[in-house]
């Protein structure tokens, strides 16, 4: 029951928050509540030219503006997967409040140009953890193996996927990936290669029965661990793919190649340089090493870095986005790797989550013999949502990088092109 003092609170939250979207918000958006309908934007092209959105916001209960208020994104989800509030088209909706949240960037990082310097420099004490690290990696892929198959193609690749052609299968899409990933890597039969981030092993999979790799693979998540060694198993691999469960900063030897396929996300900023020294050491002199990452565009990563969003508290809790650029001063300060390819698949992410969210929901019967509840369901329904508006968005991304060691030289002509993709760009630096 609410109490005098939260409903006034929740009243003024309510016009604080209708008085940003009718400051910031130029798409067309509805907000319903009680019966009444407030309209904000407008039916115009907005300031780049683009045709408006439109989307409706349904509000059940009043909290949801209280905690929109305090929480942010990570109120904004709360409120959502607690059902104080719906909406018709769910990407739509936070594509606009995406767009309203982007002509705040200017103030929000002048604050953070202003204080950053002073608090990255606290924040920069916190010691390494490994402990910490498995139990924010348990938290979000020892969900349940069922549960990731359930939306997952048979490759179970949980990063995007690359279309050869917008209604490509899902499964057509994810073997183009490991494919693009290969090549970006050259790999040839007996190549000795690293993988950190096993995933359910569908990379490891891929490198030793299709391109005769010897593919040495770890990952901290035990339900990943073994269902990537009964498929090596089941697959027959087991002479040429080793799964370890091991932290990365264990591994030892040298290898021809390393992979790391949307593993960097759960490497907090501040372990950049541990992270890309670890994978220099591991890499013989002639070396190549391939990253498929998310990255955050550069002006929002100093804000993003040390922001408690929708994503970190819910989902992947210790999760940072790194950006391009804080990738390649990470390999300037510890590394002697250099960058030589760089493609950018953004808008195949956007895609592939779409096929994800339909699969979600594909089988109802299965969904609820998983034993997930509603609140459950609409977590994930936001964060897929979530996260496909922020690729459409572009206001992240997700890359292929090829990096090498020194001694390294091409086996095919330099800046050799790896296909045509629809819509999204792909940029050689070779």
């Amino acid at each position: 029951m609410t109490t005098p003092a939260e409903h006034t609170l929740d009243r003024a939250a309510r016009r604080a928050v209708l008085a940003l979207c009718r400051r910031y918000v130029a798409d067309r958006l509805d907000v319903v509540e009680v019966g009444s309908v407030r309209r904000f934007g407008s039916e115009a092209p907005d300031e780049l030219g683009r045709p408006p959105l439109r989307g409706t916001i349904t509000v059940h209960d009043p909290r949801a503006w209280r905690m929109v208020l305090t929480g942010g994104s990570a109120g904004l989800g709360e409120a959502y997967f607690d059902g104080l509030w719906d909406a018709d088209d769910l990407t739509a909706v936070l594509r606009i409040l995406s767009r309203a949240t982007r002509r705040t960037d200017g103030h929000r990082s002048a604050v953070q140009r202003a204080v950053g310097p002073a608090s990255d420099a606290v924040r920069r004490l916190r010691r390494q953890d490994r402990r910490r690290d498995r139990a924010n990696v348990r938290a979000h892929y020892d969900l349940g193996n069922d549960f990731f198959e359930h939306f997952l193609d048979p490759t179970m690749m949980y990063s995007a996927a690359v279309f050869p052609r917008w209604d490509a299968p899902l499964e057509q899409a994810s073997t183009e990936k490991l494919d693009r990933l290969c090549q970006l890597l050259e790999l040839r039969p007996g190549d000795e290669v690293v993988e950190i981030g096993t995933g359910w092993g569908g990379f490891a999979l891929h490198a030793a029965g299709r391109y005769g790799a010897r593919v040495t693979t770890t990952t901290i998540s035990a339900a990943q661990h073994a269902y990537a060694t009964e498929r090596v198993a089941r697959a027959g691999l087991a002479d040429r793919v080793t799964v370890l469960h091991d932290d990365y900063r264990e591994l030892t030897g040298r290898f021809d190649k390393l992979a790391s396929v949307e593993m960097i996300e759960a490497v907090d900023w501040r372990e950049h340089d541990t992270f890309f020294a670890q994978c220099r050491r591991l890499l013989r002199p002639s070396g190549l090493m391939a990253l498929q990452a998310i990255v955050i565009e550069p002006q929002r990563y100093e804000r993003a870095k040390n922001t408690q969003d929708f994503i970190k508290a819910f989902v992947f809790p210790g999760g940072c986005l790194p950006s391009i650029e804080a990738v390649v001063r990470s390999l300037r300060r510890v590394t002697d790797l250099t960058v030589t390819a760089l493609h950018d698949y953004g808008l195949h992410y956007a895609e592939t989550l779409r096929r994800w969210r339909d699969n979600l929901h594909g089988d109802d019967a299965r969904l609820e013999a998983l034993g997930l509840d509603e609140r459950f369901v609409r977590l994930w329904d936001f964060y897929l949502c979530y996260c496909e508006a922020a690729f459409d968005e572009r206001a992240v991304s997700v890359v292929q990088m090829a990096m090498a060691r020194p001694a390294w030289r091409p086996t095919s002509a330099p800046g050799a092109p790896v296909g045509d993709l629809p819509r999204d760009r792909s940029v050689s630096l070779v």
